[in-house]
């Protein structure tokens, strides 16, 4: 029987403050969190050259608050090469990760930096809502894919009789010309290369 792999893949998430002392502070971290490190063997590029880039960045830090003539641009020239340095070892890191993906989240925070949090889209259901004029509805339902179009339908009497609405190439219609006041029931059914589907479950609305 064939086995399902639910384990999700960690991502790494790099949190660079944009002030160069906070950055300065960030990068030690990770060199320290790195050094030593079993799942880091032979990181890219060695640590001893991010630690270099660090101290760089120090000096021209130092001497940029001292307000000298060309020290700033020094300094944001240190800065963007260690941040560049910072970014070759966050490929490292989740290539360590992608290697054990069961331990992931917990190799890539061992580096001393993040997970990227997932996000989570709640899956789009079919629904019926007030449109923007009296006696409209505007209906949305799930999309099923490119090259695909939507059939709808419309019922006042309970899903006894059902009319036929304009054909749609997107997951979603507007309907106006209804009365306000009554309480319409709508389904719809996705076109694709394949054929028909089937209909949808069906969603009431109270016409405004």
């Amino acid at each position: 029987m064939p086995t399902v792999n639910s384990t999700h893949r960690s991502i790494v998430s790099l949190k660079l403050p944009r002030a160069c002392p906070g950055l300065i502070t960030y990068a030690q971290g990770i060199v320290t969190a790195m050094t030593g490190n079993p799942n880091f063997p032979t990181p890219v590029p060695p640590l001893s050259t991010v630690q270099q880039a660090i101290a760089a960045l120090q000096t021209a830090e130092t001497a940029a608050l001292s307000r000298a003539k060309g020290a700033a641009t020094v300094r944001n020239e240190k800065k963007q090469a260690l941040v560049v340095l910072l970014q070759q070892l966050k490929a490292t890191v989740q290539a360590a990760a992608d290697a054990n993906l069961e331990s992931g989240a917990s190799i890539i925070e061992s580096a001393g930096v993040a997970v990227r949090k997932a996000t989570i889209h709640a899956p789009r259901v079919f629904t019926a809502k007030p449109g923007a004029v009296s006696g409209s509805a505007k209906l949305i339902a799930k999309s099923a894919g490119p090259r695909s179009s939507y059939e709808w339908e419309s019922s006042a009497d309970g899903g006894k009789t059902w009319v036929n609405l304009p054909v749609t190439i997107q997951a979603k219609a507007n309907v106006t010309g209804l009365a306000s006041g009554t309480t319409m029931q709508f389904r719809y059914r996705p076109v694709t290369k394949t054929g028909e589907g089937d209909w949808s479950q069906v969603v009431s609305l109270l016409v405004k």
